[in-house]
């Protein structure tokens, strides 16, 4: 009798839906396939509604979906299919077609990966001080909190994307006792908390695994209109490995992209094992009535907390200054490049603790502000500074600097660089205090220096601020001390303290203390 069940099931099946030959193929199944829900898979049709249905079917059965190999699906407008369960693409191609995209066609997502659990409001009793242990609340599940004040206003940016800021957050990770793990302690001070959000954060992981994807690049206009065509990852606990992401068809004008892989309200994801693409530069008129470069990406995040980047290689070449960085995020915590290579690592308003190991970084080398602890090891960057801290955002870091047995080889056409760049004059109030990183720490640096044109200047800081000029009333904490061990440039010339030396006259340059 037990073997006669999946028979008389598929019969019922078969009597009563009106796509039987699906239905009995999916309820016959240890695994989903697109087929089975109509996709053809002949790079022609627009199977994304096929897609969609497959994953519907998938998540509420709580089946695996799986590929064909050799289909290649093509991708037209649409909703996203929403992935709540394993997948296996099996080395099917995906053809994302955005050429003929309207801009609201091309702002959402193909695929979005989801928890079962739906965002929920907590109501946390304010004021709540930097460092408390406890978010003072009862939760049901393990959470990733997002505080906000909409009566303070942070990352007020400078310059040619020139802004009025955003409210001030922080996201952390919340126990169900209300206990804050101590990975993510509270940055700021909330003497009022306008909003809370809890995202659940799981521990049975999804693993995502084996596509080949090329999106045909859209032709809107060169405007901040992002395309957000690819993977959103909304869920705790996910894994993306095996991927390889081409771009192709782009022409003299198109939108920016947010990000093929994108993560946001989540902890513990993991990109491995990766192939992604830098996107072409377009143009606009900034916020400031001027043109500007804008960013586009392959890889995104947004409030993503222990994201780890491993093994993800860049298909184009990471020295062509043609395309953007690679690399963007915002309000991320405790993130990790682990053996990529990229043009770019990019934390724009805000990232607490960075560890970037084994990596080659070209031509936009790394830049960051933030908090917390940043490691640099067994790392080449071939951009004019080792670093980066962003004077649109008030070139502020709130911790320390490690550098550890890496190699700066700047290109031949760079001009003035060396190891921390950055730009604050003490007029501008971004919303927060300013301060530079308390200690550099120099262990095993090699600096390849010695280029055709000539000797590059090479300085531990840039200038900061205009020699000659005072600077304004708002104070900039400069770093206190320098550790050095083994640093050494191609050409034998010294390190010299900056082209602006008054303004770091209280900065120590000292050995490094033997342990």
């Amino acid at each position: 009798m037990p073997h006669t069940l999946p028979l008389l099931l598929a019969a019922l099946l078969a009597l009563l839906c009106p796509c039987p030959k699906s239905l009995l193929q999916a309820a016959d199944s240890r695994y989903v396939t697109y087929e089975s829900f109509g996709a053809k898979g002949d790079g022609k049709e627009n199977d994304l509604p096929a897609i969609r249905a497959a994953h519907q079917y998938a998540n509420e059965h709580n089946l695996p979906v799986r590929g064909t190999p050799g289909a290649v699906y093509r991708v037209g407008a649409g909703e996203p299919a929403i992935i709540k369960t394993d997948t296996d693409f099996q080395n099917a191609r995906f053809l994302i077609d955005d050429s003929h995209l309207t801009v609201k066609e091309g702002q959402v997502d193909v695929f979005r990966v989801e928890s079962d659990t739906p965002p929920w409001e907590v109501t946390v009793p304010a004021p709540l001080p930097q460092g408390a242990s406890n978010l003072g609340v009862v939760l049901p599940r393990r959470a990733l909190v997002v505080l906000s004040n909409k009566n303070k206003k942070h990352f007020i940016r400078l310059g040619l994307n020139q802004n009025n800021g955003v409210p001030a957050s922080d996201t952390i990770l919340v126990e169900k006792d209300g206990a804050i793990h101590p990975s993510t302690p509270l940055l700021w001070d909330f003497p009022q908390i306008t909003s809370a959000k809890a995202y659940s954060a799981e521990d049975r992981p999804i693993v995502i695994q084996n596509g080949l994807f090329t999106t045909l690049a859209n032709r809107a206009e060169s405007k901040y209109t992002y395309f957000s065509r690819g993977f959103q990852i909304r869920r705790s606990h996910v894994i993306l490995e095996n991927h390889t992401h081409v771009v192709t068809g782009e022409g003299p004008h198109g939108a920016p992209y947010a990000g093929f892989f994108s993560f946001r309200n989540c902890y513990n994801g993991i990109l491995r094992n990766c192939r992604v693409s830098g996107h072409k530069t377009y143009s606009t008129i900034g916020s400031a009535g001027k043109p500007v470069a804008m960013g586009t990406y392959d890889l995104g995040a947004e409030r993503a907390v222990q994201l780890v980047f491993q093994n993800v290689e860049q298909i184009n070449s990471i020295h062509d200054t043609s395309n953007w960085g690679i690399m963007g995020t915002n309000f991320c915590r405790n993130l990790v490049l682990e053996g990529c290579t990229l043009s770019r690592f990019d934390a724009h308003q805000g990232v607490a603790n960075v560890t970037i190991r084994n990596c080659v970084l070209g031509h936009a080398g790394v830049n960051l502000i933030g908090y917390g602890e940043v490691l640099l090891e067994n790392t080449w960057v071939h951009s004019p500074w080792l670093m980066n801290l962003r004077g649109d955002y008030g070139s502020t870091w709130r911790g320390n600097l490690t550098v550890r047995n890496c190699v700066l080889a700047p290109p031949k056409h760079s001009g003035q660089g060396g190891i921390l760049n950055g730009y604050n004059t003490g007029t501008h109030d971004f919303g927060y205090p300013c301060v530079m990183p308390d200690t550099i720490t120099l262990q095993n640096l090699t600096i390849l220096d010695k280029l055709p044109k000539g000797k590059l200047p090479l300085y531990f800081f840039a200038e900061f601020l205009q020699k000659g000029k005072k600077p304004g009333p708002i104070p900039y904490p400069r770093t206190r001390q320098i550790l050095l061990e083994k640093v050494t440039t191609e050409s034998g010339v010294p390190i010299a303290l900056s082209p602006n030396p008054d303004f770091f006259s209280q900065t120590q340059i000292l050995p490094l203390p033997r342990r």
